[in-house]
């Protein structure tokens, strides 16, 4: 029987456990209802269940016509985080001459309990409904049988005093189970967190995964759970290092100070003036395509290696490596348009706690930032095996903007005021180096005194004393802490 035939009967039959039919084209809630509890295979059949859109209850058409549009929102379902865990689903079209069908087939979970909006959906029979704590149990007892993952694992040197249970209640249980369902909820802390995938019953111990998102000491028991940022003065490993910081701790509260971490010390933003009376913010690298890279970078890794995550940084760009290469169906080839995932509870908890916003895009809006930051495309290794490793360059907006006001000097358009400092005061005050130096700010409005070093060959100090004579000549001022070190522009 080919695929066609085989929806042509499931029209025929009546609905059942495994077929659901509707007329509605505007109801998600439903469509997400249903797809949930086929996911959860209550029943235990094992066998796909199938959601047909665009047919009556007694398997006539409805008359649909299935656009693109959709077509893409019904496929969308699967990446948009609110089914969780990720739910396992195929969209087709069927046309025929009385209208189209909309066939969603969905593969039961190997992780139930499956949650559409922090509900547990089933069907037995007909009948769809919510979960009650029997129902539910059974379900966490089919997951158990299916555990592949490390993250799933039960950490049986650990028990319940390791996890921090109050942060587990207000951080993470009220955003994972919808309030109405979480009021009723009456279970033991145990129950809770298994029914999460967080506490394995038979051996009476937390999971990896609930060590690591809410242990109050997973390096205990997870030797490499933290993620170390080293800031290198110079272009590798053997530069000196400006700072270094270990994030440590368990990762509800390590990702946090991540996130702030990126947003006010790497995307590091600085003025440039594009004009006299004018200034646009240049960040050396976008915070969301960072932030981005290094949530990847804490999802996909390897937790059974005893290694850090890598976060270094360079004067001229940043690198992140993380324990694990590429993982089960993804590979170079079809990276990033393929997706699997090596800790599902862990990457199913990083949506829940808002630092996924959906399954699957991440990579595609990253280059696009990074794109339009003046940044290029971020680089992917591949050839490290046990490891991947991501390369950012840093932003060359600054400097393509300095090059326009360079073209505009050339040709005369410049501020008099700025010409009169170029044809006066240099050429009549100032030595080679402070020439050198002046030129070096204007062709790059931020930058520091290190970064001069560097780039003319000068050493520090002799830089910091030909600094001092042009800031006294107000030639150019100093903007920034004294803490980070500060850079220099043009006076106005």
């Amino acid at each position: 029987m080919n695929k066609t035939d085989f929806i042509q009967s499931l029209l025929n039959n009546t609905e059942s456990y495994r077929v659901e039919r509707t007329e509605s084209i505007t109801n998600m809630d439903k469509y997400c209802e249903a797809i949930c509890a086929f996911s959860n295979d209550l029943g235990g059949s094992g066998q796909k269940g199938y959601l047909i859109i665009g047919a009556k209850d007694n398997g006539e058409l409805s008359g649909l016509k299935v656009d693109d549009r959709f077509l893409l929102q019904i496929s969308n379902i699967r990446t948009d985080g609110n089914i969780l865990p990720q739910p396992i689903m195929i969209v087709e079209k069927y046309s025929f001459d009385r209208g189209d069908l909309l066939v969603i087939e969905v593969t039961p979970s190997e992780h139930p309990p499956v949650r559409y909006r922090g509900r547990v959906c089933v069907r037995m029979g007909p009948r769809k409904s919510i979960a009650s704590e029997a129902e539910e149990k059974i379900l966490i007892e089919k997951r158990l049988s299916h555990i592949t993952s490390f993250d799933e694992l039960p950490c049986r040197r650990a028990s319940l005093d390791d996890l921090d249970i109050e942060l587990f209640k207000k951080e993470y249980l009220s955003k994972a189970i919808a309030e109405d369902v979480l009021i009723h909820d009456n279970r033991v802390i145990e129950d809770q967190l298994s029914s999460l995938g967080f506490y394995d019953r038979r051996f009476e111990c937390p999971t990896n995964a609930a060590i690591l998102l809410f242990g109050r000491n997973p390096e205990r028991y997870l030797h490499g759970a933290y993620l170390q940022y080293v800031c290198f003065n110079g272009l590798d490993k053997a530069a000196d290092i400006k700072s270094e910081f270990k994030f440590e701790g368990n990762l509800i509260r390590s990702l946090s100070k991540i996130d702030t971490f990126i947003e006010t010390n790497i995307a590091a933003k600085r003025p440039i003036p594009v004009s006299v009376l004018r200034e646009e913010m240049v960040f050396n690298y976008p915070y969301w395509a960072t932030r981005e890279l290094i949530m990847n970078a804490v999802m996909h890794r390897d937790y059974e290696s005893n290694g850090p995550i890598q976060f270094y940084e360079y004067i001229d760009r940043i690198e992140i490596l993380n324990h694990g290469g590429l993982y089960g169906k993804v590979s170079a080839e079809n990276f990033p348009n393929t997706n699997d995932y090596r800790n599902p509870l862990i990457s199913q908890a990083m949506k829940v706690l808002g630092y996924v916003n959906r399954f699957s895009r991440g990579i595609a809006r990253v280059q696009m930032e990074l794109s339009d930051n003046s940044n290029g495309a971020a680089e992917f290794d591949f050839t490290l095996l046990t490891a991947f490793k991501v390369l950012v360059r840093k932003s060359t907006k600054a400097e393509k903007i300095q090059f326009e006001q360079n073209s505009e000097l050339e040709t005369g358009r410049l501020n008099d005021k700025l010409n009169g400092k170029l044809n006066g005061k240099l050429n009549d005050k100032l030595n080679e180096t402070q020439n050198k130096i002046y030129n070096a700010i204007m062709n790059d409005s931020g930058i520091n005194a290190n970064e001069l070093s560097i780039k003319l060959n000068v050493p520090i100090s002799t830089i910091n004393k030909n600094i001092g004579v042009l800031v006294k000549l107000k030639l150019i001022e100093r903007r920034g802490s004294r803490k980070t070190g500060g850079y220099y522009k043009l006076s106005e």
